[in-house]
């Protein structure tokens, strides 16, 4: 238990650049305290003492503004940062080395007894505001962006955002040219880095893709017309570019030049 207790502390300060020494992370912070009460409660629950599981859970969510279920299952090292919002259902079940920001929610989207909850595999961070619901499994190595809804399961290593939740990029990069999120110093707070990729502007994009074609096209059908003798305008129409769009970050996404379908970023 107290060897427990002792990774609980040790991963704050591999996580939490905020931590000054051991006695201000025991007195002061609230996803520690929440931990050490759902360890007692957890084994209560156990024991078979559950509405004494209950009631220290409720006093726990009272002091922390941290709901964890007794009937939860939760690995080593795991860190609730700032901690406020925090819910995690009864059937849910949560690795080694997972991380977990203000606001979050492992939920059940079902009133049927039995798994509801999802699966955290080892590794795994959620950003603020992140909602996980349903019997999902999320793989190793996953990170969940700041307020993403994700309903379905999400592979090891895979970064999600957005409602509903989309992979953005798979471990190694492959995807979005990212770092492998278990690598070391690849940690990043709220499940973002620096270059990820905005799904949206890069819907966007591609439509702008699309409609760059269609005017490149009609160009060349207007100037066809007008050597024939008909009376066309074929003047060239200009292009949209994604700067013209004001601040949506659509400049530093990839495109591809209009007619040819080669990569232009």
């Amino acid at each position: 238990m107290f060897e427990r207790l002792r990774e609980d502390i040790r991963c704050v300060f591999d996580r939490d650049p905020a931590a000054r020494h051991r006695f201000e992370v025991v007195t002061t912070y609230p996803g520690v305290h929440a931990l050490i009460l759902h360890r007692l409660a957890h084994a209560l629950w156990g024991m078979g003492l559950r509405w004494v599981a209950r009631l220290l859970a409720y006093f726990s969510r009272w002091l922390t503004g941290i709901e964890i279920h007794p009937g939860a299952t939760i690995g080593r090292r795991f860190f609730i940062d700032h901690g406020m919002g925090v819910v995690i259902g009864e059937t849910a079940q949560i690795g080694d080395d997972c991380t977990l920001y203000h606001g979050v929610t492992l939920g059940g989207t079902s009133w049927e007894k039995g798994k509801r909850h999802p699966t955290l595999g080892n590794n795994v961070v959620v950003g603020a505001g992140a909602k996980i619901l349903g019997p999902l499994h999320i793989g190793n190595n996953a990170r969940v962006g700041s307020n993403a809804v994700v309903l379905k399961d999400i592979p090891a290593g895979a970064t999600v955002v957005g409602i509903p939740g989309r992979i953005t990029a798979l471990e190694g990069g492959e995807a979005a040219g990212l770092d492998a999120p278990g690598a070391a110093g690849s940690f990043n707070a709220y499940g973002t880095t620096e270059n990820m990729p905005d799904p949206v502007a890069l819907a966007i994009n591609r439509i702008l893709d699309h409609l760059h074609t269609l005017d490149h096209r009609m160009d060349e059908n207007s100037h066809a017309l007008k050597t024939l003798g008909a009376q066309v305008d074929d003047t060239t129409i200009h292009e949209l570019a994604a700067e013209e769009l004001g601040d949506l970050g659509l400049a530093n996404q990839p495109r591809q030049n209009p007619g040819t379908g080669t990569d232009n970023s």
